[in-house]
């Protein structure tokens, strides 16, 4: 055999045996990425309508109901390819479509949240000091804090007035509206500071949101800068300084999703932890007429901060929704779960180059390798973590592969420096198959991070795929 034929024997039998280790892009065409640009696209808008859990649920519930989706009532029959949602509190969803086979061999799952890291106001937020007026608050999930200083700010979410009506508050986020922000120390006055560890510069106590400046009143007046925005508060929305006990107010990044980089390959935004997931999942539902097994959505809050309360995968909601489903076909809802199969759909950790020494590269994700799944995630010896097995693993890499889904297999980090946690355990302590599948981000629970487009696409025909078992 010639040296020239063996090389070629070695190509071809390393194209059988091994994992290709080149970009996603080499193995798409143009028109795929026509299709991934997009779809991007559309996202991108979705991504700047909803900022909090709250205008991630409205604006779902708005584009599923222009697909003929209405809420649930678990007293009505439902045919296969009806299309259903219950919205638990305004702060998380449920999202069906009824199946040929209805519920009689388990459903599918494809679970997300909608919540991500920022900053909430505290009950008694607004003071003044030195003549400036600032609100306190206290931060949500997992931040680095030095990154949410010094950048623009918007306000949103609900207050509950003392007469029971509720004023929805959006600010910040439309051309001409007034900003806010976290200040820092100027680097000539900041030596001690910069001294500290990141984790120490900022302390949580001190992520005090600038908001006013001018006084209300005359030198006498007692609070007056304090007074002047409240007033501003009032006139606006109606509400009184009490009014802050009963409101959910959050204050999240301004910045617009936008294309990243020359060949505007990728897109920045905040929020993609994890709404590129609840995204992707939604617009496949939406896209699936008549599944054989009855197809779920679930779009949740609370994960970034253990998942526990009622809008969160601790709580039954999701379990009430399917027991009413099985109980509807007079199933028992435990064998229902039982032969049940689920995505937890959530972002992965995409391997950065300049941060290289805490990833393991022969098993990370990578920007343009496609849809990434894990097989488990937790921190250092597998805790606080589900498993998939070996088996559902190989069913969901088969369906990818047979539908043409790019696709890539990773962890969160190595062994002894971190990790991390999604939904797949709470619905796995359901009894229900689960393995972790989403969208690989760089700069995870910043202000400001990065995906890419192919991969958003990928992840989006692999809910879809997983619904209809065809792209």
């Amino acid at each position: 055999m010639s040296k020239k034929v063996q090389k070629e024997e070695m190509k071809k039998l390393a194209k059988e045996l091994l994992i290709p280790r080149t970009s996603g892009c080499y193995q798409t065409d143009e028109k795929t990425m026509k299709k991934a640009n997009d779809y991007c696209e559309e996202y991108k808008a979705f991504m700047d309508a909803s900022k909090t859990e709250r205008e991630s649920v409205e604006t779902a519930v708005a584009m599923a109901e222009k697909k003929g989706f209405v809420p649930f009532d678990p007293e009505k029959e439902y045919a296969a390819g009806d299309k259903v949602y219950v919205n638990n509190r305004g702060k998380s969803l449920i999202l069906a479509v009824i199946g040929e086979k209805g519920c009689k061999e388990g459903v599918k799952i494809a679970a997300a949240h909608i919540d991500s890291p920022r900053l909430d106001l505290k009950p008694h937020p607004l003071y003044e000091k030195d003549d400036l007026a600032l609100l306190k608050t206290h931060y949500y999930g997992g931040i680095k804090k030095y990154q949410w200083t010094a950048i623009p700010l918007s306000m949103h979410g609900v207050v509950i007035r003392k007469d029971g009506t509720k004023v929805d508050v959006r600010l910040g986020e439309k051309a001409g509206d007034p900003q806010f922000c976290v200040t820092d120390l100027l680097p000539h006055l900041g030596a001690e500071q910069m001294s500290k560890t990141l984790s120490k510069a900022i302390e949580g106590e001190n992520l005090n949101i600038l908001v006013g400046s001018v006084p209300l009143g005359d030198e006498d007046t007692t609070d007056a800068v304090k007074l002047h925005v409240m007033k501003i508060l009032h006139d606006r929305y109606g509400i009184t300084e009490e009014d802050f006990v009963s409101a959910d107010i959050e204050f999240v990044p301004a910045f617009k999703a936008t294309d990243i980089g020359f060949d505007g390959s990728m897109v920045g935004a905040y929020g993609h932890d994890d709404r590129v997931c609840a995204y992707t999942a939604l617009t496949a539902l939406l896209k699936t007429e008549k599944p054989e097994n009855t197809s779920i959505v679930v779009l949740a809050d609370r994960e970034e901060v253990g998942s526990d309360g009622n809008t969160g995968l601790n709580s039954e909601f999701m379990r009430y929704f399917i027991a009413d489903l099985a109980q509807a076909e007079n199933l028992e809802p435990r064998h229902v779960l039982s032969r049940s199969k689920c995505l937890s759909a959530d972002v992965s950790a995409a391997f950065d180059p300049t941060y290289s020494s805490v990833y393991e590269a022969a098993n990370s994700c990578y920007i343009n390798g496609g849809v990434g799944i894990m097989k488990y995630t937790g921190s250092r010896g597998k805790s606080g973590t589900s498993e998939a097995t070996a088996e559902f693993m190989a069913e969901v890499r088969a369906l990818f592969e047979k539908n043409d889904v790019l696709w890539q297999t990773g962890e969160l980090g190595k062994v002894d420096i971190g990790g991390g946690g999604t939904v797949a355990l709470c619905i796995a302590n359901l009894n229900v198959d689960v393995v972790d599948v989403g969208v690989p981000v760089l700069s995870m629970h910043s202000p400001f991070e990065i995906v890419s487009k192919l991969d958003v696409y990928m992840t989006f025909r692999g809910f879809k795929a997983f619904f209809c078992d065809k792209d």
